[in-house]
């Protein structure tokens, strides 16, 4: 350790806090670590090697301090951010980039030296008069070829605690790695705070992701999609490595679905927020890996995948007893929970928009103090909790949590299923032809109508590829690209699909149940390993009727009629022809590079749309498809 940088450590860091640093031969984390609490200038510094001892004094400083509040249930806590600090701030988050490097109009930039200056200015002392902490977590299972060690520095014991949750302890991983490893660094203030103990000063939000030197800055700020650094804002990083090494990350679910004889097949998916992810990755009588955030390698012509992360981070809103028992139990029995912006009893007791039974007639919630019919100053009636209202607990917790979720193998992929909000198009399952169309068709062009997850305008129809659009850090042409490589070689590709469980009839009714995904699933296993067949049409291949029937009886006791079938699996035509348009406006005006394979894929379905139409017509049932 130079003599600078000791210096510096020694003057801010308890002896113990000292040693634990010092035990870590790397240099270039010394001097991070340095660099930064001179920078920051903490009263004083925690530095958490992930022991009981540190877990419990960060939780119990989180309480001290009034950033989380006690529930009735033993272990529940309650949080709340400012009132216009509730989703991400695409806005205010950009990847820092050097003058003269262009990754495309989709993708937020910030010119890197004036950005570092400008968060420079804004962190310089903002920690005088209060505490420190020093965490380390390790991205992905520890001791495996899939770990990325990181640090952490923030000012929140919530998002200590929040972080401590959903990531695997990392202190290990460094002295495993040694000096010479690559990791992870995450500098997060939440800045001035008001009465409520919230950011104050949103005007001066900033999250930005510098690639250069592998560092995302927080400030100013409280919400979790904002500050828990490792989640999304890492994402930028890792993708950015992973581009440059032959791998993916990759906004998915990890899960295994069961099949016949105890078989396990595991899927990743990929969905924007609110378009039922978590509920997917949480489908009873299946078992939950991860509802986020996937890393995939091939090893030996196979796909590998881990969960980057080890809890969940969900949003609550229509979570009930009846369609997600398993998060119901979780979230009503004793044990490390923290809820985030849902209403709060005078009792300690918790709801949300889409719980079970009656809405308290008053509480606190994200507003302040709430009560039935309060509105905001535009007029418009406040709900009892955010519609993106969240809860943090780990996966532990669960009842069907997946046992290979610390396998630092990662597990095999048979299946890769893309879906967003899609009320009049693409039908409730569908798989693509082969790999090249399924990554094109299924994930690139992918669709999906905005929830309240960011901050803007709700309900508009966004091009998101991937589900991945808003965490690039490569320009979305080379993505796409890197996608279609990854089928290179592969000894059986995964299968790909697509889901959509927002199919509207015309009278605006949706003509899909909730649980009904729990069918799709069980068709897509089947399929993996080639145990039934399926109906070829212009856009990919659909499930037959009966094979459908069969399991809608098995697994949800319904009977499954050939009219609902027809309706659901209808071809649209028009409307195919229409996005199709709609994406190739979009790769031609704003995407760099795009790969010729995309335009390509794109004019041979769109010629095969026009055949079939011209053949049956612009609205097709699988009935005439099966009949031809």
């Amino acid at each position: 350790m130079e003599r600078a940088t000791e210096e510096i450590l020694k003057q801010r860091l308890s002896s113990q806090g000292l040693e634990r640093v010092k035990n870590i031969p790397n240099p270039r984390l010394h001097d991070f670590l340095a660099r930064f609490l001179e920078l920051l200038n903490p009263d004083r510094v925690y530095v958490s090697i992930g022991t009981p001892e540190d877990l419990e004094y960060i939780r119990n400083k989180a309480l001290e301090n009034g950033e989380e509040r006690k529930l009735a249930i033993p272990g529940h806590t309650i949080h709340f951010d400012n009132y216009g600090d509730q989703g991400r701030d695409k806005k205010n988050t950009g990847i820092l980039v050097p003058k003269g490097v262009d990754l495309g109009p989709s993708i937020e930039t910030k010119d890197r030296d004036s950005a570092l200056l400008d968060i420079q200015k804004i962190m310089k002392g903002i920690m005088v008069g209060k505490g420190a902490y020093v965490c380390f977590y390790c991205l992905g299972p520890t001791n495996s070829a899939f770990s990325i060690p990181c640090v952490q520095i923030t000012d929140s014991s919530y998002v200590a605690h929040s972080e401590n949750i959903l990531y695997r302890q990392g202190y290990n991983e460094f002295l495993r790695q040694g000096p010479d490893t690559r990791f992870f660094k995450f500098v997060h203030s939440q800045g001035e705070l008001d009465e409520r103990k919230t950011s104050k000063n949103l005007d001066k939000r900033r999250i930005y992701i510098d690639l250069e030197e592998d560092i995302v800055y927080s400030v100013n700020t409280q919400y979790g999609g904002n500050t828990i650094g490792l989640k999304k804002l890492a994402m930028r990083l890792a993708i950015y490595h992973a581009s440059q090494e032959g791998w993916l990350t990759e906004h998915m679910l990890v899960m295994g679905v069961h099949g016949p004889e105890n078989r396990v097949t595991y899927f990743t998916g990929a969905f924007p927020s609110l378009c039922g992810k978590t509920s997917t990755a949480m489908l009873e009588g299946e078992t939950i890996l991860g509802d986020d955030i996937a890393y995939l390698r091939k090893k030996n012509g196979l796909v590998y995948a881990v969960n980057v992360e080890q809890g969940m981070f969900g949003i609550i809103q229509g979570i009930n007893s009846k369609d997600d028992p398993i998060q119901w139990k979780a979230l009503h029995s004793p044990g490390e929970v923290i809820f985030s912006n849902v209403l709060v009893t005078e009792e300690g007791k918790v709801h949300w928009i889409g719980k079970d039974g009656e809405v308290p007639p008053r509480g606190e919630n994200h507003s302040g103090e709430w009560w039935i019919g309060k509105t905001d100053t535009n007029g418009k009636e406040i709900p009892c909790s955010h519609p993106n209202a969240r809860f943090t607990l780990s996966l532990s917790s669960l009842d069907n949590v997946d046992p290979r979720l610390h396998d630092p193998e990662g597990v095999v992929i048979g299946g890769i299923v893309y879906g967003g909000r899609d009320s009049d198009t693409s039908c409730p399952v569908e798989e693509s032809f082969d790999w090249e169309h399924g990554i094109i068709t299924k994930g690139a062009i992918l669709e999906s109508e905005t929830t309240a997850a960011t901050l803007g305008q709700v309900g508009v129809r966004e091009w998101n590829p991937m589900s991945n659009l808003d965490f690039l850090s490569i320009p979305v042409g080379r993505y796409i690209q890197i996608n279609l490589d990854f089928g290179k070689g592969l000894k059986n590709p995964p299968r790909i699909f697509a889901v959509n469980y927002f199919l509207k009839n015309r009278n605006g009714q949706y003509l899909n149940e909730k649980n009904d995904k729990k069918v799709w699933y069980k068709w897509m296993e089947l399929r993996v390993h080639g145990e039934v067949d399926a109906i070829e049409t212009p856009t990919g291949r659909i499930p037959k009727y009966e094979d459908l029937k069969v399991l809608f009886k098995r697994i949800l006791n319904k009977d499954y009629s050939r009219e609902e079938y027809n309706e659901q699996f209808m071809v649209r035509i028009p409307e195919h022809l229409s996005k199709i348009e709609r994406v190739k406006t979009i790769f031609e005006s704003k995407v760099k590079d795009t790969p010729p394979a995309l335009f390509e894929a794109l004019e041979a379905q769109r010629k095969r749309l026009l055949e079939y139409r011209e053949k049956y017509g612009d609205y097709i049932s699988p009935d005439q498809l099966i009949s031809r």
